[in-house]
């Protein structure tokens, strides 16, 4: 009983994510037969990959739908209605540092970035930048949320700082700066922790879940570009060009 629960809705999971890889598979058969011509081996390697891509899209999104979500909402719930309710902001930080660290996207930008520049920007730094960014922004989404602080009030001077820390910053960092904050948002760091501040602001009294709850992405998006700014700007004394390539 409990595997049929475990797997409930999953012919719809299937559907869906058939339906968006299916324009990209025939768009590849397209270009194979007009223009690719790969080589046969080559063409059944990617063809497997995309069927591995299918059953791992499927298998991540209905453990999102029976484990992620409510897991995130329940454990939201919980700490609204503990006595110490500030006890979110902590926590918060915390799954904003694992979930960034368990980012497969994150690791694949960190490792890019290292290899592109050259060592110039390392791996590590830019994991522990990233991560330190995410675990602010969801920390202060908890405190937002408890202290129903107004969602513009962090936003908007956060850009405008981002928008000011563009003319101390090298170039090189601020096209990594707005790339980080879409890698750093992926499916890891947004689903748990989007369903915690949807529970923290459901069991907090005051607060409407639909227009506190939200907003937290956002913020998680703004951190890393405003962390990676702040990167760039240490290491704006060195040149990229001259040591980086």
């Amino acid at each position: 009983m409990r595997e049929i629960l475990i797997f409930k809705g999953f012919t719809a999971v299937l559907q869906e994510v058939a339906a968006a890889l299916l324009p990209l598979l025939i768009i590849f058969l397209l270009f194979q037969f007009l223009l690719l011509r790969l080589p046969q081996e080559e063409v059944k390697r990617i063809l497997i990959g995309t069927f591995l891509s299918f059953i791992g899209l499927s298998l991540f999104l209905q453990g999102v739908h029976v484990g992620f979500l409510p897991a995130g909402t329940l454990l939201g719930e919980k700490l609204a209605g503990l006595r110490y309710s500030w006890m979110a902001i902590p926590i918060g930080l915390l799954v904003g540092l694992v979930t960034v660290l368990a980012e497969p996207a994150v690791r694949i930008l960190t490792h890019e970035v290292e290899k592109v520049s050259g060592g110039y920007i390392s791996q590590q730094i830019m994991l522990y930048t990233l991560s330190a960014g995410v675990s602010i922004s969801i920390g202060l989404a908890m405190a937002r949320i408890i202290y129903g602080i107004p969602f513009l009030y962090i936003v908007v001077p956060g850009y405008l700082l981002a928008l000011l820390m563009f003319r101390y910053t090298p170039p090189t960092f601020v096209s990594v700066a707005f790339d980080s904050g879409a890698v750093a948002t992926g499916p890891m760091a947004a689903t748990f922790s989007m369903a915690l501040a949807v529970g923290v602001a459901s069991g907090t009294p005051g607060r409407d879940p639909l227009m506190d709850g939200f907003g937290l992405v956002a913020m998680a998006t703004l951190a890393p570009i405003l962390s990676v700014l702040l990167l760039g700007f240490i290491y704006r004394g060195r040149s990229f060009d001259n040591e980086g390539r």
